[in-house]
């Protein structure tokens, strides 16, 4: 018998699966105040290694800017700190 099939299997692997690009808000300190930030700037500033990848922001960390970002999707806590610094927050498809 080959030895893959004699390897046990282990889980399931969806292949819908989709892989985000993470971002943390302490990132983004570095944009100036009032700056639309879009998937394009980030790629573009290299803070998205794989341009492909759709961009979810993370809220680890302090924002001390305001300004208006799009992303593919946001945690629950990037939320709450955007609009508690005075920014926007914008789902893109």
């Amino acid at each position: 018998m080959p030895l893959h099939r004699r390897m046990p299997k282990r889980g399931f692997h969806s292949p819908f699966r989709v892989e985000y690009s993470v971002i943390n808000l302490e990132e983004l300190n570095v944009f100036p105040e009032g700056e639309t930030i879009t998937p394009e700037l980030l790629r573009a500033h290299g803070f998205v290694r794989r341009a492909k990848d759709p961009i979810k922001v993370l809220g680890d960390g302090e924002l001390t800017v305001k300004f208006a970002i799009h992303a593919h999707a946001f945690s629950q806590s990037a939320k709450d700190k955007i609009t508690k610094a005075g920014g926007t927050f914008e789902v893109v498809a």
